[in-house]
Parts: C-alpha cells; sequence; structure tokens
C-alpha cells in the first residue's frame, strides 16, 4: 500500500505542474515549494528548539491561532515554525508575526521527509484538526520526535475505520497524542486499539470568543447597514446566492443584505452583483466612492479576511455551502448572538446539529422557506442569545491542551 501511496503523491505533483500555466492555484503551489530546501536551510540555522505547527489551510490555522499564540507565550525560548498545505492558507497569512517562519509543506515524498525533517529538527511538532501524511509521520516517529494532533475529529466513514484501513491506521500510531474534539471520536479510536487520546474540545471556539471581544470596526458596513435589520452572508456559493435573491425579494424594503462569498474572483463577483441588481448593489472596496452605500439594499464585501468581523453588524446570519460539500463556520456568526440559517447539507458537522437543537439555527430547502425564516428573525432574533452562549460554554480547548503539553 505504501508504494501506491507514493505514486499517487507523484502523480499528484506532475498534475499541479500541468495545471500551473492555467490555473492559478496550482501556479501558486508549484512555485511556493520551488526553492524549499533553501526555505528549510534558514530554520536550521536558527540555533534554538523549533516547535512545527501544521495547517492545512486557512480555516484550520483560524481554528489553531490561539494554540499557536498561547504556546509561544508558554515556551518564549521555542522558534516557531507554521507550514501550510493550501495556497489559499499560506498567500493569506504567509506574514503572520506570531510565527518565526511560515513555509510551505514539501510534498509528502519519502526524501522530502527525510531532508525537511533532518533540516528542520523540530522538538515538537502539532497537526492542527488533520492532514495525515504518511512519510512525514513515519520519519517522525522513527527519530521519536514527539508530534501531537489538536482539535481532531473522527467519524465512522472515514478510511481508519474501514477493513481495508490499515495502512491508514498506521499513521496514528505517529501520535504521541490526539486531542480530539469530542467523546465519539475518542471511543471510535479506541475501537481500533488508539488510548492514548485525550478529549479537549475544539479550539475554533476560543478563536471566535477572542475574536468577538475586540472586533474589527468596520465604518464602511456600519454605514451601509446604518441601524436598519441586516443580513450577513457568510461564505456563500452561487447555489445560495440564487435562492438568498429570490428570498430577498419578499422581504421589507428597509432590509439590507451583506454577502461575503466564498470565492471572490471577478467573474463570481460581477454574477453576485448582476443577480441582485434589482435591488441596489456596491462593493466593499468601491464603498468610498462616488456611490453612497446607504443607496444600496445589498452590499458585496470582496475583500477577504473580514467576514468574521462584518458578522457584528448583522440580524441573521446566513452560512453558504449547504447546498454544497457542507456549510463554513456558523461559530464566527454564532457568538455574537445571531440566528444562523443554512442549507441542507450540515449534519455531519457537530455545532450545527448543537445549534439547531437548542433553538438558535435552522436548515432549509427551498426560497419560499428562507423567506419565512428571515422574515421571522429579522422581526425578532432573540432567539440568537442562545448561540452566544453556546460559544461561551465551550470555550477552553487551548488551556486543556496546552496545560497537557507542559506535562
Amino acid at each position: 500500500m505504501r508504494w501506491l501511496y507514493n505514486i499517487g503523491i507523484y502523480l499528484y505533483s506532475l498534475l499541479v505542474l500541468a495545471a500551473s500555466p492555467v490555473n492559478k492555484k496550482a501556479d501558486l503551489f508549484r512555485r511556493g515549494r520551488r526553492h524549499g530546501r533553501k526555505q528549510w536551510q534558514s530554520i536550521q540555522q536558527a540555533g534554538a528548539p523549533v516547535a512545527w505547527f501544521h495547517c492545512s489551510s486557512l480555516g484550520e490555522f483560524e481554528q489553531g491561532r490561539t494554540l499557536i499564540e498561547a504556546y509561544r507565550h508558554q515556551f518564549p525560548a521555542h522558534k516557531i515554525l507554521l507550514t501550510f498545505f493550501s495556497p489559499s492558507g499560506y498567500e493569506i497569512r504567509k506574514n503572520y508575526s506570531g510565527a518565526d517562519w511560515v513555509r510551505y509543506l514539501p510534498l509528502d515524498t519519502p526524501r522530502n521527509a527525510r531532508r525537511f525533517v533532518a533540516m528542520v529538527k523540530p522538538e515538537t511538532v502539532i497537526f492542527i484538526k488533520y492532514d495525515f501524511w504518511y512519510n512525514l509521520l513515519r520519519t517522525l516517529r522513527k527519530q521519536a520526535i514527539p508530534v501531537y494532533v489538536a482539535s481532531a475529529i473522527f467519524r465512522p466513514s472515514q478510511a481508519f475505520f474501514k477493513w481495508y484501513g490499515g495502512f491508514f491506521r498506521k499513521m496514528l500510531h505517529a501520535y504521541r497524542y490526539l486531542f480530539v474534539q469530542n467523546e465519539a471520536s475518542k471511543e471510535l479510536l479506541a475501537a481500533i486499539g488508539i488510548t492514548n487520546v485525550f478529549v479537549t474540545g475544539d479550539t475554533r471556539f476560543d478563536r471566535v470568543w477572542q475574536l468577538a471581544q475586540t472586533p474589527e470596526k468596520l465604518p464602511v458596513i456600519e454605514n451601509f447597514s446604518a441601524g436598519q435589520p441586516a443580513i450577513i452572508a457568510g461564505s456563500t456559493w452561487p447555489a445560495d446566492e440564487e435562492k438568498l435573491a429570490a428570498a430577498f425579494a419578499t422581504l421589507p424594503a428597509n432590509t439590507k443584505l451583506v454577502i461575503a462569498p466564498h470565492e471572490i474572483h471577478e467573474e463570481h463577483l460581477a454574477a453576485i452583483a448582476k443577480r441582485f441588481a434589482p435591488f441596489g448593489v456596491v462593493r466593499y472596496s468601491m464603498a468610498n466612492g462616488e456611490r453612497r452605500t446607504v443607496d444600496c439594499r445589498v452590499l458585496i464585501v470582496d475583500t477577504m479576511g473580514l467576514l468574521s468581523s462584518v458578522y457584528q453588524y448583522g440580524t441573521v446570519a446566513y452560512i453558504g455551502g449547504g447546498f454544497g460539500a457542507g456549510i463554513h463556520n456558523t461559530l464566527e456568526a454564532a457568538v455574537y448572538g445571531l440566528p444562523v440559517i443554512f442549507g441542507p447539507n450540515y449534519r455531519r458537522f457537530r455545532e450545527a446539529n448543537d445549534l439547531i437543537a437548542q433553538g438558535g439555527a435552522t436548515s432549509y430547502t427551498t426560497a419560499a422557506e428562507l423567506s419565512a425564516l428571515l422574515l421571522q428573525w429579522l422581526a425578532d432574533n432573540s432567539a440568537g442569545e442562545t448561540n452566544r452562549q453556546y460559544v461561551a460554554q465551550h470555550c477552553g480547548a487551548t488551556q486543556a491542551i496546552l496545560r497537557l503539553l507542559r506535562q
């Protein structure tokens, strides 16, 4: 099985190379790793113990950020290496000041794994949530370097728990401890003989709570909403926007809509502007121009990194992705005490199920259902307070993990 895995990694690298002339993300992926050895050597020359944190992409970084920063405070003598697999994480956080180095993770070939670990010589390795790389984990285990995974969550559908999952289960034995989000994950792991597991919770709660205490002030959004009821639609896709447009047409004329789409390339932004044109549309990046935001009912956030602060100006939150692979982050909205609405593909997200169970969130399938829900919660959004309380009650994972690491 190992040789199949390695062949897959090499084939993946060839596909990235072939796609890079026509695909921006593939090109960033290729160019970011082009001078990997020189970048690793700068770490080798630091002369201090290195704590290596790995995040697959931007979401995992935000999830693990409180842990990275708490670790630096607890162990000030350690240098912090932060790696990303995806360009969508690296390109946005490559200048993150909380790490001494921000790098791309090398492709997981046997040679890359050996060279990378030999040059970096990490004292501690912490993977955030997932990203299981066989050759890296095997190399770290052979060299007795302690490896942890934080805020992990496991489900029966994963390969680890299938009859053919022996190869994948080997990776789990590389971890000194697995810090998981819930008891269900611990029980699944125990069933396959993995018992070095602690239920510490999810550091995302700590992060969204931290952000909500001192959110970035956004005068453009504040002026746009101008005290009117406002829907904040975060991480939307075309299927979400189609239903939002139909439902929005039925709402009172003083209702405002802020859309922060998941993808902000020009084609998508133009399609959103066209779909909502009858209501008057302005882009965030152009809102200080000649057209006043108060004259429009729809504002498109075409700048990355603002969504977690945009929610503070809302009355109701809409979370995108429920008509695709799955909904995006509900906690960023819940922490502000907003009721939350999303599409039908939410069941594998624990917090979404919890928010529904306590009455602060709901799912829908048709534009008519969405319209009725929006009318209800725009008139009275007090149900959202249970969401804020839910976030507060689930904070603490960062300190729980740090206590265990100190031991």
